[in-house]
């Protein structure tokens, strides 16, 4: 509600000559009670509005205020018409700068200069269309002139485009992110690029990454990629292009989980990669570390070692030893099964061992809480719950006992694939120890009863299954 408080003298007039030149004094909703009709009848004329609305802006008619747009470090001076009571309903900080006088300049960076049209024009008319490259500039400006609306809605924005073009843009808005303090937008950002990084790291983007954000990465578990290999070239890449500190790649190299690359491949890297040339002693305990532990049985290392650390936990391998991909066509049709081999474990002393996992998915599973409640002795039953009220659960076991090993768990991780800016990025990660029932929030939202679901491509369910083990430490012995 507008209080008299807030205009200067005289702005009053001018404001409802805007209003009878929009047409905005209308009666845009009548009661009838014609013929004992109770309900109103609605008039929507917004449309007319909003371009009557658009045709104010553009023409400047009855403005009382000009604003003058400066590019920072240009003579480029942009010119807007407008209206000091319109401007100042969507900003306080409009409100101050005009309260006093009728032209002001405005001190932009360039790229939110190039867009100011667009952020005036949101003011006069409430919607904007947005490109990738214009977020962040229009994000700027909501931010410094207080539209909180539209902060809320480039935000919402941004976590919805971050696979964008190419590599997507997830490495830029989560520097920005960063730099406004937008934790939502944050980890949005690092969730993406954490399950997308294989894409990432093939791409130009992989360069901008800052030393924050790649040991922001390389600290998490939940890292899809081929194997810890293809993260080590990936870091070596990041190593050329950004040239670190010694300390900075020291500690992006210490994050390698070794113990999960076998041990040719150790070889290798020792032999030919320019990275451990340049800092192998810092890190030639940990490459002491990862042999030890290809060496003995796991059961016999975690007597005189822990195994709790993150090097020994896998992160989201797509390499056939530790999963396969499974498509589902009509996944709402009926149940389906499958099964696949894993490698028992990381280690070399398991290389050769393999364990079979059957899997079953159902479309419509009933959770607990759903499912028939039956009466006491008397025989009523209560109504069962309905199909369609259920929600599609996974379920993962060995194929035999063989499956369990002493000191070792088995985590069972399934990605969930969707086809976004037309690519297919991984849109969700659960992970369980048997069944998604543990998880409480599988597919919740997947309708996949709709052929266009966002959780469907070309009407088939695309998951990706994965079997971690995960190793436990024992009673160690007197070494």
């Amino acid at each position: 509600m507008l209080r008299r408080g807030h205009c200067k003298p005289g702005s009053w007039g001018r404001f409802w000559a805007i209003l009878a030149l929009v047409g905005l004094v209308t009666h845009a909703a009548q009661r009838a009670d014609i013929g004992g009709e109770a309900a109103g009848t609605s008039i929507n004329h917004s449309q007319i509005l909003l371009h009557r609305l658009q045709e104010l802006l553009r023409q400047g008619n009855a403005s009382d205020v000009v604003l003058r747009v400066q590019a920072t470090g240009t003579d480029e001076v942009r010119v807007f018409h407008g209206h000091r009571l319109l401007l100042g309903l969507h900003s306080e900080l409009f409100r101050e700068l005009l309260s006093n006088q009728s032209e002001v300049v405005l001190q932009e960076l360039r790229d939110c200069a190039a867009v100011f049209d667009k952020f005036i024009r949101y003011l006069y008319c409430g919607e904007l269309t947005v490109l990738l490259a214009q977020a962040i500039p229009l994000h700027r400006l909501a931010s410094k002139y207080g539209v909180a609306p539209l902060q809320h809605g480039l935000a919402d924005y941004m976590r919805a485009h971050l696979a964008g073009g190419g590599a997507g843009p997830a490495v830029g808005w989560y520097h920005y992110a960063v730099s406004t303090g937008d934790e939502v937008l944050r980890e949005s950002c690092l969730q993406f690029l954490a399950w997308n990084l294989s894409a990432v790291a093939g791409s130009a983007e992989w360069g901008a990454v800052s030393p924050e954000l790649l040991g922001q990465l390389l600290q998490r578990s939940d890292l899809v990629l081929q194997d810890e290999l293809e993260l080590f070239h990936a870091l070596e890449a990041w190593l050329g292009r950004a040239r670190p500190s010694p300390a900075v790649a020291e500690r992006a190299l210490r994050a390698i989980r070794y113990p999960m690359i076998p041990p040719a491949q150790l070889f290798q890297l020792q032999a030919r990669s320019a990275a451990l040339a340049r800092h192998g002693p810092a890190v030639a305990d940990l490459l002491l570390q990862a042999y030890q532990f290809h060496a003995a049985s796991p059961l016999h290392y975690a007597k005189f070692f822990d195994v709790n650390g993150s090097a020994f936990l896998p992160r989201n391998y797509l390499a056939p030893a530790w999963g396969a991909p499974w498509i589902i066509n009509n996944p709402a049709r009926d149940d389906r099964s499958t099964s696949f081999q894993t490698q028992l474990g990381p280690s070399g002393h398991d290389a050769g061992r393999r364990v079979t996992w059957n899997v079953l998915f159902s479309p419509r599973w009933l959770p607990v809480s759903l499912r028939p409640v039956y009466a006491d002795a008397a025989g009523t039953a209560l109504p069962a719950a309905r199909p369609e009220d259920g929600r599609p659960r996974l379920v993962v076991t060995p194929a035999s006992s063989g499956g369990d090993a002493a000191g070792v768990s088995f985590q069972k991780t399934v990605l969930v694939g969707a086809r976004q800016q037309g690519r297919l990025l991984v849109r969700h990660a659960y992970s369980f120890h048997q069944s998604s029932e543990e998880v409480g929030d599988f597919l919740v939202h997947a309708d996949l009863q709709r052929r266009n679901s966002e959780y469907l491509v070309e009407n088939a369910l695309h998951l990706h299954l994965i079997v971690k083990p995960v190793y436990h430490t024992l009673i160690r012995t007197p070494k």
